[in-house]
Protein backbone atom coordinates (compact mmCIF):
# COMPACT_ATOMS: atom_id res chain seq x y z
CA UNK A 1 0.00 0.00 0.00
CA UNK A 2 1.36 3.50 -0.90
CA UNK A 3 1.51 6.44 1.71
CA UNK A 4 -0.69 9.36 0.95
CA UNK A 5 1.42 11.83 0.34
CA UNK A 6 0.68 15.06 1.44
CA UNK A 7 3.02 17.83 0.58
CA UNK A 8 1.61 19.83 -1.77
CA UNK A 9 3.46 22.48 -4.19
CA UNK A 10 3.44 26.22 -3.40
CA UNK A 11 1.53 27.83 -6.52
CA UNK A 12 4.46 29.82 -8.73
CA UNK A 13 3.91 33.58 -8.49
CA UNK A 14 3.46 35.35 -11.29
CA UNK A 15 6.18 37.10 -12.44
CA UNK A 16 5.85 41.41 -11.62
CA UNK A 17 5.09 43.56 -14.46
CA UNK A 18 6.83 47.08 -14.10
CA UNK A 19 5.30 50.30 -15.62
CA UNK A 20 7.20 52.52 -17.77
CA UNK A 21 8.57 54.68 -15.55
CA UNK A 22 9.28 58.44 -17.08
CA UNK A 23 12.08 59.02 -15.44
CA UNK A 24 13.38 55.82 -13.91
CA UNK A 25 15.40 53.23 -15.76
CA UNK A 26 15.40 49.40 -15.01
CA UNK A 27 17.73 46.67 -16.04
CA UNK A 28 19.22 43.71 -14.53
CA UNK A 29 23.08 43.55 -14.34
CA UNK A 30 23.34 40.53 -13.05
CA UNK A 31 21.42 37.69 -12.11
CA UNK A 32 18.00 38.32 -9.37
CA UNK A 33 19.43 42.20 -9.34
CA UNK A 34 17.49 44.66 -10.55
CA UNK A 35 19.06 47.98 -10.91
CA UNK A 36 16.94 51.40 -10.96
CA UNK A 37 18.37 54.14 -12.62
CA UNK A 38 17.37 57.75 -11.84
CA UNK A 39 17.14 59.59 -15.05
CA UNK A 40 15.72 62.72 -15.61
CA UNK A 41 17.99 65.61 -17.00
CA UNK A 42 21.51 66.02 -15.81
CA UNK A 43 20.94 66.33 -12.02
CA UNK A 44 18.03 64.17 -12.01
CA UNK A 45 15.94 66.37 -10.09
CA UNK A 46 12.67 64.76 -8.82
CA UNK A 47 9.35 66.52 -10.61
CA UNK A 48 6.33 64.92 -8.46
CA UNK A 49 5.59 61.68 -11.03
CA UNK A 50 9.01 60.60 -10.51
CA UNK A 51 8.86 61.30 -6.97
CA UNK A 52 6.09 59.17 -6.81
CA UNK A 53 7.36 56.73 -9.00
CA UNK A 54 10.25 56.52 -6.72
CA UNK A 55 8.42 56.26 -3.77
CA UNK A 56 5.83 53.37 -5.02
CA UNK A 57 8.20 51.35 -7.00
CA UNK A 58 9.65 49.31 -3.83
CA UNK A 59 6.09 47.99 -3.21
CA UNK A 60 6.15 46.48 -6.59
CA UNK A 61 10.01 45.27 -5.99
CA UNK A 62 9.23 43.83 -2.64
CA UNK A 63 6.74 41.22 -4.14
CA UNK A 64 9.03 40.31 -7.70
CA UNK A 65 10.28 36.80 -7.04
CA UNK A 66 13.07 36.81 -9.70
CA UNK A 67 15.14 39.81 -7.84
CA UNK A 68 16.85 38.97 -4.58
CA UNK A 69 18.64 42.60 -4.25
CA UNK A 70 18.70 46.01 -5.61
CA UNK A 71 21.12 48.96 -6.73
CA UNK A 72 19.85 52.47 -6.58
CA UNK A 73 21.82 55.00 -8.22
CA UNK A 74 21.70 58.01 -10.59
CA UNK A 75 22.54 58.55 -14.35
CA UNK A 76 24.98 60.86 -15.45
CA UNK A 77 27.27 62.89 -12.93
CA UNK A 78 24.62 63.24 -10.48
CA UNK A 79 22.73 60.87 -8.34
CA UNK A 80 19.52 63.10 -7.73
CA UNK A 81 19.56 67.11 -6.75
CA UNK A 82 16.49 66.57 -5.14
CA UNK A 83 12.88 68.01 -6.14
CA UNK A 84 12.81 70.76 -9.09
CA UNK A 85 12.24 74.15 -8.77
CA UNK A 86 8.96 73.95 -10.16
CA UNK A 87 7.62 71.53 -8.12
CA UNK A 88 8.55 73.47 -5.01
CA UNK A 89 6.72 76.41 -6.48
CA UNK A 90 4.01 74.12 -6.31
CA UNK A 91 4.02 72.86 -3.01
CA UNK A 92 4.42 76.43 -1.84
CA UNK A 93 1.00 77.77 -3.58
CA UNK A 94 -1.33 74.46 -3.75
CA UNK A 95 -2.43 72.84 -0.36
CA UNK A 96 -3.94 70.24 -2.26
CA UNK A 97 -0.64 69.08 -4.28
CA UNK A 98 1.10 70.05 -0.55
CA UNK A 99 -0.98 67.56 1.28
CA UNK A 100 -0.45 64.59 -1.66
CA UNK A 101 3.87 65.51 -1.27
CA UNK A 102 3.28 64.89 2.09
CA UNK A 103 1.66 61.75 1.31
CA UNK A 104 4.10 60.66 -1.28
CA UNK A 105 6.94 61.86 1.08
CA UNK A 106 5.47 59.58 3.91
CA UNK A 107 5.50 56.74 1.12
CA UNK A 108 9.03 56.86 0.04
CA UNK A 109 9.97 55.73 4.01
CA UNK A 110 7.34 53.87 4.36
CA UNK A 111 7.87 51.80 1.46
CA UNK A 112 11.53 51.29 1.61
CA UNK A 113 12.31 49.93 5.24
CA UNK A 114 9.07 47.84 4.48
CA UNK A 115 10.69 46.41 1.54
CA UNK A 116 12.08 42.88 2.29
CA UNK A 117 14.90 43.09 -0.97
CA UNK A 118 18.34 44.29 0.42
CA UNK A 119 19.05 47.72 -1.27
CA UNK A 120 22.36 48.79 -2.09
CA UNK A 121 23.27 52.58 -3.32
CA UNK A 122 25.57 54.05 -5.71
CA UNK A 123 25.90 57.55 -5.09
CA UNK A 124 28.12 59.89 -7.53
CA UNK A 125 28.07 63.31 -7.84
CA UNK A 126 25.12 65.78 -5.93
CA UNK A 127 22.73 63.83 -3.81
CA UNK A 128 19.75 65.85 -2.32
CA UNK A 129 16.60 66.17 -1.04
CA UNK A 130 14.07 63.23 -2.15
CA UNK A 131 17.18 62.26 -3.99
CA UNK A 132 19.25 61.82 -1.09
CA UNK A 133 16.42 60.09 1.15
CA UNK A 134 16.27 57.48 -1.21
CA UNK A 135 20.11 56.72 -1.33
CA UNK A 136 20.73 56.92 1.97
CA UNK A 137 17.46 54.89 3.50
CA UNK A 138 19.61 51.71 1.44
CA UNK A 139 20.66 48.99 3.69
CA UNK A 140 24.28 49.42 2.06
CA UNK A 141 25.81 52.91 0.79
CA UNK A 142 28.47 53.42 -1.84
CA UNK A 143 29.41 57.10 -2.41
CA UNK A 144 32.43 58.46 -4.08
CA UNK A 145 35.34 60.72 -2.81
CA UNK A 146 33.60 63.78 -4.44
CA UNK A 147 30.26 62.80 -3.81
CA UNK A 148 28.20 65.79 -2.63
CA UNK A 149 25.84 64.58 0.22
CA UNK A 150 23.07 67.50 1.69
CA UNK A 151 20.31 67.41 3.09
CA UNK A 152 19.29 71.38 2.54
CA UNK A 153 16.01 71.59 3.89
CA UNK A 154 17.14 74.78 6.05
CA UNK A 155 18.10 76.86 2.93
CA UNK A 156 14.78 76.40 1.06
CA UNK A 157 13.52 77.58 4.36
CA UNK A 158 11.87 74.38 5.93
CA UNK A 159 12.54 72.46 8.57
CA UNK A 160 14.59 68.79 7.71
CA UNK A 161 11.66 66.27 6.86
CA UNK A 162 11.90 63.62 4.15
CA UNK A 163 13.98 61.18 5.96
CA UNK A 164 16.66 62.52 8.30
CA UNK A 165 15.55 63.56 11.59
CA UNK A 166 14.94 59.56 11.83
CA UNK A 167 17.67 58.24 10.35
CA UNK A 168 20.76 60.45 10.58
CA UNK A 169 21.20 60.44 14.37
CA UNK A 170 21.12 56.63 14.20
CA UNK A 171 24.27 56.77 11.23
CA UNK A 172 26.17 59.52 12.49
CA UNK A 173 25.01 59.89 15.99
CA UNK A 174 22.96 63.56 17.09
CA UNK A 175 25.98 65.79 17.50
CA UNK A 176 26.56 65.78 13.85
CA UNK A 177 22.81 65.08 12.49
CA UNK A 178 21.84 68.49 14.31
CA UNK A 179 24.86 70.02 13.13
CA UNK A 180 24.43 69.28 9.30
CA UNK A 181 20.71 69.21 9.46
CA UNK A 182 19.99 72.87 11.03
CA UNK A 183 23.17 74.57 8.66
CA UNK A 184 22.60 72.30 5.17
CA UNK A 185 26.31 72.03 4.98
CA UNK A 186 27.61 70.08 2.16
CA UNK A 187 29.28 66.37 3.07
CA UNK A 188 31.92 64.72 0.65
CA UNK A 189 31.52 61.21 0.19
CA UNK A 190 34.74 60.52 2.05
CA UNK A 191 33.51 62.48 5.15
CA UNK A 192 30.26 60.90 5.27
CA UNK A 193 32.37 57.77 5.98
CA UNK A 194 34.23 58.86 8.43
CA UNK A 195 30.84 60.19 10.31
CA UNK A 196 29.55 57.07 9.60
CA UNK A 197 26.42 58.38 7.02
CA UNK A 198 27.62 55.94 4.46
CA UNK A 199 28.82 52.60 4.58
CA UNK A 200 31.60 52.93 2.04
CA UNK A 201 34.06 55.34 0.38
CA UNK A 202 36.04 54.47 -3.25
CA UNK A 203 36.93 56.69 -5.41
CA UNK A 204 34.59 58.09 -8.01
CA UNK A 205 35.08 55.78 -11.09
CA UNK A 206 34.65 52.87 -8.66
CA UNK A 207 31.30 53.78 -6.73
CA UNK A 208 29.48 51.07 -9.42
CA UNK A 209 31.42 48.65 -9.56
CA UNK A 210 31.94 48.42 -5.74
CA UNK A 211 28.29 48.87 -5.64
CA UNK A 212 27.31 46.19 -7.76
CA UNK A 213 29.77 43.88 -6.41
CA UNK A 214 27.76 44.13 -2.81
CA UNK A 215 24.31 44.24 -4.28
CA UNK A 216 25.59 41.05 -6.50
CA UNK A 217 26.81 39.37 -3.22
CA UNK A 218 23.77 40.16 -1.34
CA UNK A 219 21.59 38.30 -4.34
CA UNK A 220 23.59 35.18 -3.87
CA UNK A 221 23.04 34.71 0.22
CA UNK A 222 20.77 33.38 1.96
CA UNK A 223 17.49 35.11 1.27
CA UNK A 224 15.40 34.76 3.92
CA UNK A 225 18.10 35.35 6.64
CA UNK A 226 19.43 38.23 4.80
CA UNK A 227 15.54 39.68 4.76
CA UNK A 228 14.66 39.02 7.95
CA UNK A 229 17.96 40.78 9.36
CA UNK A 230 17.30 44.12 7.29
CA UNK A 231 13.73 43.90 8.73
CA UNK A 232 14.42 43.82 12.75
CA UNK A 233 17.13 46.78 11.75
CA UNK A 234 14.50 48.71 10.83
CA UNK A 235 12.26 48.13 13.94
CA UNK A 236 15.48 51.11 14.77
CA UNK A 237 14.19 53.35 12.42
CA UNK A 238 10.53 52.63 12.95
CA UNK A 239 11.50 53.42 17.04
CA UNK A 240 11.91 57.05 15.86
CA UNK A 241 8.40 57.13 13.63
CA UNK A 242 6.94 59.53 15.94
CA UNK A 243 9.89 61.91 15.50
CA UNK A 244 9.78 61.24 11.88
CA UNK A 245 6.55 62.07 11.33
CA UNK A 246 6.50 65.81 13.56
CA UNK A 247 9.63 66.33 10.78
CA UNK A 248 7.29 65.73 7.87
CA UNK A 249 4.47 67.80 9.32
CA UNK A 250 7.17 70.53 10.60
CA UNK A 251 8.61 70.51 6.90
CA UNK A 252 5.08 70.90 5.19
CA UNK A 253 4.50 73.61 7.48
CA UNK A 254 7.16 75.64 6.40
CA UNK A 255 6.32 75.84 2.74
CA UNK A 256 3.05 78.12 4.13
CA UNK A 257 4.99 80.95 5.17
CA UNK A 258 8.10 83.42 4.32
CA UNK A 259 10.97 81.35 4.98
CA UNK A 260 9.80 79.13 2.34
CA UNK A 261 9.39 81.79 -0.53
CA UNK A 262 12.71 83.61 0.06
CA UNK A 263 15.08 80.26 0.87
CA UNK A 264 13.24 79.29 -3.26
CA UNK A 265 13.73 82.97 -4.78
CA UNK A 266 17.01 82.10 -3.77
CA UNK A 267 17.89 79.34 -5.43
CA UNK A 268 16.81 80.48 -8.53
CA UNK A 269 18.51 83.60 -8.10
CA UNK A 270 21.69 81.91 -7.08
CA UNK A 271 22.27 84.33 -4.46
CA UNK A 272 22.37 83.73 -0.32
CA UNK A 273 19.22 84.05 1.08
CA UNK A 274 18.16 86.82 3.53
CA UNK A 275 15.33 85.54 6.27
CA UNK A 276 14.30 87.63 8.41
CA UNK A 277 15.02 87.43 11.65
CA UNK A 278 11.80 87.69 13.80
CA UNK A 279 10.08 84.79 15.98
CA UNK A 280 7.94 82.79 14.88
CA UNK A 281 7.53 79.99 17.22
Amino acid sequence: MSTPNNTTTAPETPPVVYPDYESLKLDRPAPHVLRVLLSRGKMNSLDFQMHKDLGSIWRRIDEDPTVSAVLLAGEGRAFSAGGDFDMVQRIIDDYDFRCQMWKEGRALVQNMLDCTKPIVSAISGPAAGGGLAAALLADVTVAGRTAKLVDGHTTLGVAADDHAVALWPLLCGMAKAKYYLMTSDAITGEEAERIGLVSFCVDDDEVDARALEIAIRLSQGAPSAIRFTKLALNNWIRAAWPSFEASLAFGILGFTGPEAKEGLAALQEKRPPVFEQRSYI
